[in-house]
C-alpha cells in the first residue's frame, strides 16, 4: 500500500520561506509521478505543481510560477516543494499526491492521481 507523509509545514511571515517534503513508503517511487495541490479554507482544492517520474518535466500553477519550486530526490522516495516570496493567499493544506507511470508525464489535475497524503498546514501571516 502506497503511503504519503508531508512535512514542513508551519507558520511563515510574508515574504519568507518554506520547504515541504513528501515521504513516499510502500512502492517503487521513481515509478510515480508526483504533484502538490493546496486547499484554503472556504475554497476549492487547486493544483500547484507537478513533476514526472526522472523530474525531466514540471508543471506549475499561475500561482506558483515564479516562486515555488518541485523536486524530488528517488534516492530518498521523497519530494520536495520549496517555496519562497510566501503570500498570505498561499495559506492552506498543502497535499502530496502519487500517480503511477510508465512514461514521463506529470498530471495538473488532482482527478488524475490515486494516492494522497493527509496534508500539512502552512500559515503565511501578513
Amino acid at each position: 500500500q502506497v503511503q504519503l507523509v508531508e512535512s514542513g509545514g508551519g507558520l511563515v511571515q510574508a515574504g519568507g520561506s518554506l520547504r515541504l517534503s513528501c515521504a513516499v513508503s510502500g512502492s517503487i517511487f521513481s515509478t510515480y509521478a508526483m504533484g502538490w495541490s493546496r486547499q484554503a479554507p472556504g475554497k476549492e482544492r487547486e493544483f500547484v505543481t507537478a513533476i514526472s517520474r526522472t523530474s525531466g518535466n514540471t508543471y506549475y500553477a499561475d500561482s506558483a510560477k515564479g516562486r515555488f519550486t518541485i523536486s524530488r530526490d528517488n534516492a530518498k522516495n521523497t519530494v520536495y516543494l520549496q517555496m519562497n516570496s510566501l503570500k498570505p493567499e498561499d495559506t492552506a493544506v498543502y497535499y502530496c499526491a502519487a500517480r503511477y507511470t510508465s512514461g514521463s508525464s506529470y498530471y495538473t489535475t488532482g482527478e488524475e492521481y490515486y494516492y494522497w497524503g493527509r496534508g500539512t498546514q502552512v500559515t503565511v501571516s501578513s
